[in-house]
C-alpha cells in the first residue's frame, strides 16, 4: 500500500465581521513555492496508484470512445463571399486543420492554417482567435500555449504565406476593420480580465498602436465586435449584469467610438445593425427574459423604438442572427435551445421545429448577410452533432450532415426521456435522461448524474461520442437542469444566485432522492460529476448528504468560494460579486460561508472522490482543488479513495489535443467504473 500525501498544516487566520477563519492550507496558492509543486507532484503519483487496477479498462475506455469518432474528417464548408472555408481533421493529429477553396468547392484546397504545425513543440496549444480580413488575405490569430488563456497575436499574408513582423501579447478578441488593414483587439490586466481596446494598422509596430477604450472597473469585460453587414464595429463593457456599448462605423476606423447609452446596474443590452436601424437586445424594464427592439441610429439611445420581438416570461432570447430580410432568434426554455425566424416583410415569427422533446439547435456559420438560408448546429443526447440549412423563405429543413458515429453504435438500442421533479419549495425541475434500452428501474442499476446550476447557462443536451462507454455498461445518463442555470430562462437563474444559491444544491438533492425513490438507482451506484462552478456544486452537496453517492467526480471545482472571493486582486472576483455576492457585505459574507464547500469539510464519512485541477488554470486556481483535498484528508472519517490529479501544464479546460482529453476523461470513468462496478 502506498500511503496519500499529507500536506502540512501551516495556520493562517483570517478576521470579518467579528468572525475567525483558520485556513491551514493558504500557503499551496503559491506555485512559485517547491514544496507547493512537490505537493501536487506527490498526490499525481498517489493518484498513478489508486488508479493502477484501472490502466487496463483506461485503455479499453480509450479504445472505445477513439473506435466511435471519425478520425479523418471535414466540416460543412461555409460560402463567405467567393470562399468556402472549412476546417478538417486527420487521423492520428490533435488537432484541427483550416482549409479554404476559391470560387468552387472543385478547385484546388489552400491549407491556410494548421494547428497540427503550430502545436509542434507545446505540450498544449489553444486558438483565441482565427480572423480573416474583408478582401480575405490577411488572417489574425491568437495562440495559447500553456491554458493560461493569455493569447498572443500574430498576423499573415495568406497570397504570400508569410507572417508580418508584430507580435502582440495578452490579447483576448480583436475584429477587422473594413479597409484590411485596421484590426481592434483587447487586451487583459493583471486580473486576466480584457479591460482595454487598442488599434492597430498592419504592418505598425506595436507600440504604436493607440488605445481607444479603457475600462478601469473591474466587475467589466471588455469584448469588441463587428456587426453582421459588416457596418459598424462595437466594444461592449459588460458585468454579470450590465452592459455599455461604444459604435464605430468600419469605414472610419480612426475616428472616435461613440457611446450608445451608458451603463445603469442591472440593465443589459447588445447592438446589431441593419439598413439604418440599431437592433436592441435588452432587457429593458424589467424584461428578464429579454425583448428585441429597433430604433434609428440617429436617434438618443432607447427612443424612438419599435418593438421588434415581445418579452417571453417561460422563454429567454439568448442571442440572435441579422440577415438583410430575416432575423434568427436564440431562445431557451424548458431545458432545449431552440430557434425562431421573423421575417422582416411580414413581420411574423414562427419557430423551427425538430422532431425530439430535448435538444440544443443554435445558428452556426451564417457569415453571409444577404442569405435566405441559415446554417444550423443541432444535437441531443442521442443525436450526434448535426448541420441542417434551414430557407427561411420557403421554410424547408434540409440536412447537411451528421457526424458518423463509428463501432457498432445503433441509436435504436436507446431511448432519451425529459423527467420533472418536484422540489422541495414546489419548484418543477427538469431532468434529461439517456438510458439503454431495457433500463430497469428497480434499484439495481446505475447512474451518472450531471450537474452545473450557475451564470444562467442551461446546459442543454448535447451528444459525447465517450459517454457510451458507460451507457453501454449499464448506466443511464442524467442532467439535473438546475437553478442557477438558464434552463428555464432568467428567473429560473436568478432563483439560484446570490442569497438563494443554496436553492441550486437542494435541488440537486432533490433530483438525488427521486432517482432513487422511484428505483432509477441506489446511493451505492449513483456517480455524480459537475466541473468549475459545476464542481462547487459537487463540494456543497457531498458537505450536505455525503450518503446519498457513490462516487464523485468534481472537475477544477470552484471550492474556496469564501477565501476566493474576498480577494479582489484575484482573477475574475470583482466580476463575480454579481454571481456569488461580495463578502465584504456581512449578509453576503455570511450566507457564502454557510455553504463554501472548503469552508465547511467535516469530519464525516465522505464518499469515493476523483478532483481535478490544472495548474495554469486562470479561472479556478490549482490552488482550490489542492486545498480542498488537502483538507478533506486530514478531516474525513472513512477509507474511501479521495484522489486529486493535476496536469501540470494545461488550464481550465484539461488536454488541448483531442486525443489527449478522451485520455482524461478514459481515466475518470476508470474511477468511476471501478468503485460503481468493480471493473
Amino acid at each position: 500500500m502506498m500511503d496519500p500525501p499529507v500536506a502540512p498544516r501551516i495556520e493562517k487566520k483570517i478576521e470579518a465581521f467579528g468572525d475567525i477563519r483558520v485556513d491551514h492550507y493558504d500557503w499551496l496558492k503559491d506555485k512559485q513555492n517547491p514544496e507547493v509543486i512537490r505537493y501536487l507532484e506527490a498526490e499525481n503519483d498517489y493518484a498513478d496508484f489508486i488508479l493502477k487496477n484501472t490502466r487496463k479498462l483506461q485503455k479499453k475506455l480509450y479504445r472505445e470512445m477513439i473506435g466511435r469518432i471519425q478520425e479523418t474528417d471535414m466540416s460543412v464548408p461555409v460560402k463567405h463571399d467567393d470562399y468556402f472555408y472549412y476546417s478538417r481533421t486527420e487521423k492520428g493529429k490533435q488537432y484541427s486543420i483550416y482549409c479554404r477553396k476559391k470560387g468552387s468547392l472543385d478547385h484546388k484546397e489552400e491549407i491556410y492554417f494548421d494547428a497540427n504545425t503550430q502545436a509542434e513543440h507545446s505540450d498544449f496549444y489553444s486558438l483565441g482567435l482565427l480572423s480573416v480580413s474583408s478582401n480575405h488575405q490577411i488572417l489574425a490569430y491568437a495562440e495559447d500555449r500553456n491554458g493560461s488563456e493569455v493569447y498572443t497575436l500574430r498576423f499573415k499574408n495568406l497570397e504570400k504565406d508569410s507572417l508580418y513582423p508584430e507580435v502582440i501579447d495578452s490579447v483576448a478578441g480583436g475584429v477587422w476593420a473594413n479597409d484590411n488593414k485596421t484590426f481592434f483587439y483587447s487586451t487583459i490586466d493583471y486580473t486576466y480580465r480584457p479591460w482595454r481596446v487598442y488599434r492597430h494598422v498592419l504592418g505598425t509596430p506595436a507600440s504604436e498602436d493607440v488605445l481607444v477604450y479603457e475600462d478601469p472597473d473591474m466587475a467589466y469585460y471588455v469584448d469588441v465586435d463587428r456587426s453582421k453587414d459588416r457596418q459598424y464595429i462595437f466594444i461592449t463593457s459588460a458585468s454579470k449584469i450590465t452592459t455599455e456599448v461604444h459604435y464605430l462605423k468600419t469605414s472610419d476606423p480612426e475616428k472616435d467610438f461613440t457611446l450608445f447609452a451608458p451603463r445603469e446596474k442591472g440593465k443589459e443590452y447588445s447592438l446589431e445593425h441593419r439598413d439604418g436601424f440599431f437592433y436592441i437586445l435588452t432587457n429593458l424594464n424589467d424584461q428578464k427574459n429579454f425583448i428585441i427592439l429597433r430604433q434609428p441610429v440617429s436617434a438618443p439611445a432607447f427612443t424612438q423604438t419599435v418593438t421588434v420581438y415581445e418579452h417571453n416570461p417561460e422563454v429567454k432570447i439568448t442571442g440572435l442572427d441579422m440577415f438583410e430580410d430575416y432575423l434568427a432568434v436564440y431562445k431557451t426554455g424548458n431545458a432545449r435551445a431552440m430557434i425562431d425566424v421573423y421575417t422582416f416583410g411580414d413581420k411574423e415569427a414562427h419557430t423551427i421545429s425538430f422532431p425530439e422533446e430535448t435538444y440544443t439547435a443554435r445558428g452556426t456559420g451564417n457569415p453571409e448577410y444577404t442569405s435566405d438560408v441559415l446554417r444550423i448546429y443541432y444535437t441531443s443526447l442521442l443525436t450526434p452533432e448535426t448541420v441542417y440549412e434551414y430557407n427561411m423563405k420557403t421554410r424547408e429543413l434540409s440536412l447537411l450532415k451528421q457526424k458518423e458515429v463509428r463501432g457498432g453504435w445503433d441509436r435504436h438500442d436507446y431511448t432519451t426521456d425529459l423527467l420533472w421533479v418536484t422540489a422541495r419549495d414546489g419548484a418543477k425541475i427538469p431532468v434529461s435522461m439517456l438510458y439503454p434500452k431495457g433500463f430497469k428501474k428497480d434499484g439495481t442499476q446505475p447512474v451518472f448524474l450531471y450537474g452545473y446550476g450557475a451564470y444562467g447557462i442551461a446546459m442543454t443536451p448535447y451528444f459525447s461520442y465517450a459517454r457510451w462507454s458507460l451507457v453501454d455498461r449499464g448506466f443511464a445518463y442524467a442532467v439535473a437542469h438546475i437553478r442557477g442555470g438558464g434552463a428555464k430562462g432568467e428567473y429560473w437563474y436568478e432563483d439560484g444566485k446570490w442569497l438563494k444559491k443554496k436553492n441550486t444544491f437542494t435541488d440537486f438533492i432533490d433530483v438525488v432522492e427521486y432517482l432513487i425513490q422511484e428505483g432509477y438507482t441506489t446511493p451505492e451506484k449513483l456517480a455524480i460529476g459537475g466541473g468549475s462552478a459545476g464542481g462547487l456544486l459537487m463540494g456543497a452537496v457531498v458537505n450536505m448528504r455525503p450518503d446519498l453517492f457513490g462516487v464523485v467526480v468534481a472537475s477544477v471545482p470552484f471550492v474556496d468560494v469564501l477565501n476566493t472571493m474576498s480577494d479582489p486582486d484575484l482573477p475574475l472576483t470583482v466580476t463575480e460579486y454579481d454571481e456569488w455576492g461580495n463578502p465584504g457585505i456581512e449578509t453576503y459574507y455570511r450566507y457564502i460561508k454557510s455553504y463554501c464547500p472548503y469552508t465547511n469539510v467535516k469530519a464525516q464519512d465522505y464518499p469515493p472522490m476523483m478532483i481535478t485541477a490544472g495548474l495554469n488554470d486562470p479561472r479556478v486556481s490549482y490552488a482550490e482543488p489542492a486545498k480542498w483535498t488537502a483538507k478533506l484528508r486530514a478531516l474525513k472519517t472513512d477509507h474511501h479513495p479521495l484522489i486529486l490529479r493535476t496536469n501540470m501544464g494545461a488550464g481550465h479546460g484539461g488536454a488541448s489535443g483531442r486525443y489527449d482529453a478522451y485520455k482524461e476523461i478514459a481515466e475518470e470513468y476508470g474511477f468511476v467504473l471501478g468503485i460503481i462496478k468493480g471493473e
